[in-house]
C-alpha cells in the first residue's frame, strides 16, 4: 500500500488494547498498513491464547506488552500510549483488537491531524445513516443516549459519536494530558475528552462506517447503569471546577452558581409545603406556590443559558496550530 500524502516522514503508531482476542488480533495486526512505523499491542491479562498468538506474529513493527493483571481498556491504552511516545511516535491511533475498526480508514482518521485542524480525531458512525442498519438496534439506542450525556460532560458538543473508540491523537496533545487522570475501564474514552477539554484541545470527528462481525462486546448494561451516572457526574464536576471556576470564571460560572441553588431551593421549599398541605388537608396559598415555582423557573433558565455558553465555548483553536512536528519535544506525560 502506498504511503498517503503527508505521512511519508511521520512516525505513526497504532496502539491495540486487547483482552481475549485470540481469534481477531492476528488479523488486526496484519491489516495495519506498512507505512505505520510502530504497532503496540497491549494484552490486558487475557485468559485465552492471545499471548501465544502475539508471540507467533512475525512483524518487526510489533511491540507486544502483557499486563500482569486485567486493568481495563484504559489501563491498557495508557500503557500503550507511553510505549508509543517512548519510541518517538508523532501520531498515535487507538484501534481495538476485535476487528471492528478497518485499517483502511487510517488515512481518513489522520487527515485532520496532518492538516493541523485538530488535536484529537474520533470516528463517527452516526452521520452515515444508510450504514447504521448494520448496528444492533439496542446498541444504537444505547450509544445515542450515552453520546448525548458524553457531550454534556466533556463539552465537545459538535462531535456526533463521542463514544467511538477509533481515535487518533497528536503526540503534542497526548503529552499535555495527565495520564493518571484517565479512567482505567469503560469510562476511558469520556475521561480522555474531559482532559482534552481542560487543555483547550480541538476534537473533530470523521465519518467512518460501523463494522460488526463475530466479535462480542464486553460492555455490560449493568455496569453502564450502575457506574456511568456517578462517573458522568464526577466528570462534569471536574470539568466545571477546573475550567470554569479555576481557569476561566465567566458568565457561565455565574449562571451555574445561581441556577443550581435556585432550583434546589424551589424544589425543597415546594416539596415541603406540598407535604404539609397533604398532611393537613389545607391547600397551599397562591403565594407559596409562586414562591416555590419562581426559583425553579429562574434556575432552569440560568442552567439553559449556561448550556448554550458551554456549546459556544467549545475549543476551536488547536494546540498544534499546524506545527505539531516542531513542538513534539514537549515534556513527557506524568505517569
Amino acid at each position: 500500500m502506498s504511503v498517503p500524502t503527508g505521512l511519508e516522514d511521520r512516525h505513526v503508531a497504532v496502539v491495540v488494547p486487547c483482552f481475549d482476542e485470540e481469534h481477531h488480533v492476528r488479523e488486526v495486526v496484519a491489516s495495519v498498513p506498512g507505512w505505520v512505523t510502530t504497532i503496540v499491542v497491549v494484552d490486558d491479562a487475557s485468559t485465552d491464547a492471545t499471548g501465544r498468538v502475539l508471540g507467533e506474529i512475525q512483524d518487526a513493527r510489533l511491540v507486544a506488552i502483557r499486563l500482569a493483571r486485567n486493568g481495563g481498556v484504559g489501563a491498557a491504552m495508557k500503557t500503550g500510549y507511553r510505549a508509543a511516545l517512548e519510541r518517538g511516535a508523532e501520531l498515535i491511533v487507538k484501534m481495538d483488537g476485535d476487528g471492528q475498526m478497518a485499517a483502511g480508514d487510517l488515512p481518513v482518521l489522520l487527515a485532520p491531524l496532518l492538516a493541523g485542524d485538530a488535536d484529537y480525531v474520533k470516528g463517527n458512525r452516526f452521520r452515515l445513516i444508510d450504514q447504521l442498519t448494520v448496528m444492533p438496534r439496542l446498541r444504537m439506542i444505547g450509544n445515542a443516549v450515552l453520546s448525548f450525556l458524553t457531550k454534556a460532560v466533556s463539552g465537545y458538543w459538535s462531535i456526533l459519536d463521542p463514544t467511538n473508540g477509533y481515535t487518533a491523537i497528536t503526540a503534542l496533545a497526548l503529552r499535555r494530558i495527565d495520564l493518571r487522570a484517565l479512567q482505567d475501564r469503560y469510562f476511558f474514552e469520556t475521561s480522555v475528552l474531559i482532559e482534552l477539554n481542560l487543555r483547550g484541545a480541538v476534537v473533530r470527528d470523521v465519518d467512518l462506517p460501523a463494522r460488526y462481525g463475530t466479535e462480542v462486546s464486553s460492555m455490560r448494561l449493568s455496569v453502564v447503569a450502575l457506574q456511568f451516572p456517578f462517573l458522568l457526574a464526577r466528570g462534569l464536576g471536574r470539568r466545571f471546577f477546573w475550567r470554569y471556576l479555576m481557569r476561566d470564571f465567566n458568565a457561565l460560572t455565574v449562571c451555574v452558581l445561581a441556577g443550581i441553588p435556585l432550583v434546589a431551593f424551589g424544589l425543597i421549599f415546594g416539596g415541603y409545603h406540598w407535604w404539609r398541605s397533604i398532611a393537613s388537608g389545607v391547600p397551599a396559598t397562591a403565594g407559596t406556590t409562586i414562591l416555590a415555582a419562581l426559583p425553579v423557573l429562574l434556575g432552569v433558565q440560568c442552567l439553559l443559558v449556561a448550556l448554550v455558553l458551554d456549546i459556544f465555548l467549545e475549543p476551536k483553536r488547536p494546540l498544534s496550530e499546524g506545527d505539531w512536528v516542531a513542538r513534539r519535544s514537549s515534556p513527557a506525560p506524568r505517569a
